[in-house]
């Protein structure tokens, strides 16, 4: 399925449906009193989350959504009856907004939940209903009232406990499917993930935690490089990073460096992440000699770096790591 986090669509709540003017006419009853029932209410537009998906491919691909009018009133006393609702389903995590005025309007973060984002007009009164002691026959009724409408901007924002950040081919997609179900795209090439990946960790002394992938970072991301720059909003909510540093034979930079420039990046695009919690995961680790490895984690350890090492071929680190960011998932 195509990854989709942002779209625009025009919404048109239904009409509500015209009163009735209508007289009873029965035999033996000659003049029968006003009878015109009210219009029905027309159908509201309704954004309901849902865990069972993780784009907004839906709403990319059409761009208006219409509910139904009231039916009109009849006559014998008869309403009209209620325009069907339409129902937008997104992901949990997705804002909306008023496309016109940016203004927020809900940020929908849980499953099964429900926001009319525009109401259907009222439906008219029938003449029967203004009928009075001084005004027996009234020849009139209410027109119904049109339906709320507005343009929405919807974004989604990916809920995780952890964010994997790094540079290309740190293994952070070998990382997620060690831990989890989820089976991104793994090749030992550049950018082999193209979009933002999920996956659910189950510990076997904490309750499941969920761990989010983007795209590898480079230098320059903040002003248009590469591809993760444009996701890195999924990892806004999370609780935790793991930045992920190579040790494999290909780096041509030092692992200290290549963990600074990141560091930059993130920062430019915003400098709150610097508050969040984070551990610097040392991957490829059983690719180096002792020492040599050794003396990394101390370059990392001057600049006061909390670092971990991590070996996806022998796990060798695994338990450790998801042992220490459960604990921090789950600490307040």
């Amino acid at each position: 399925m195509k990854f989709i986090d942002e779209a625009i669509v025009k919404i048109h709540a239904g009409d509500g449906g015209k009163g009735c003017v209508s007289f009873r006419r029965e035999k033996y009853v000659p003049r029968g009193g006003p009878d015109g029932g009210n219009g029905g209410r027309g159908g509201n537009i309704v954004v309901k989350t849902s865990a069972s998906l993780t784009t907004l491919m839906d709403l990319r691909y059409r761009k208006h959504f219409d509910a139904d009018r009231g039916e009109h009133g009849k006559g014998a006393m008869q309403d009209g009856r209620g325009g069907a609702d339409v129902i937008l389903t997104v992901p949990p995590g997705t804002l909306i907004y008023d496309h016109t005025t940016g203004d927020l309007i809900a940020d929908l973060t849980d499953d099964n939940m429900e926001l009319i984002v525009a109401k259907g007009g009222r439906g008219g009164k029938g003449n029967a209903h203004f009928v009075s002691s001084t005004y027996q026959a009234p020849q009139f009724a209410q027109p119904g009232e049109e339906g709320e409408q507005r343009e929405l901007r919807f974004e989604l924002k990916l809920l995780a406990d952890v964010g994997l950040v790094g540079m290309p081919n740190a293994g952070k997609s070998t990382f997620l499917s060690l831990v989890s179900k989820a089976r991104p795209k793994v090749a030992d090439y550049p950018f082999t993930t193209l979009v933002p990946q999920l996956g659910v960790v189950v510990h076997k002394s904490y309750p499941p935690f969920t761990v989010a992938d983007i795209p590898g970072l480079i230098e320059g991301a903040h002003q248009g490089h590469g591809l993760g720059i444009q996701f890195l909003k999924h990892i806004e909510r999370t609780k935790v990073f793991l930045h992920l540093v190579s040790l494999g034979p290909d780096e041509t930079t030092a692992p200290l460096e290549r963990y600074q420039i990141i560091q930059k990046e993130l920062a430019a695009y915003d400098p709150d992440f610097k508050k969040r919690k984070q551990i610097a995961i040392l991957t490829k680790a059983d690719l180096l000699p002792p020492a040599e490895l050794t003396q990394i984690q101390k370059e990392f350890t001057k600049k006061k770096i909390k670092t971990m090492t991590l070996s996806s071929v022998t796990r060798e680190g695994l338990d450790e790591i998801l042992e220490l960011i459960a604990k921090i998932v789950f600490s307040d």
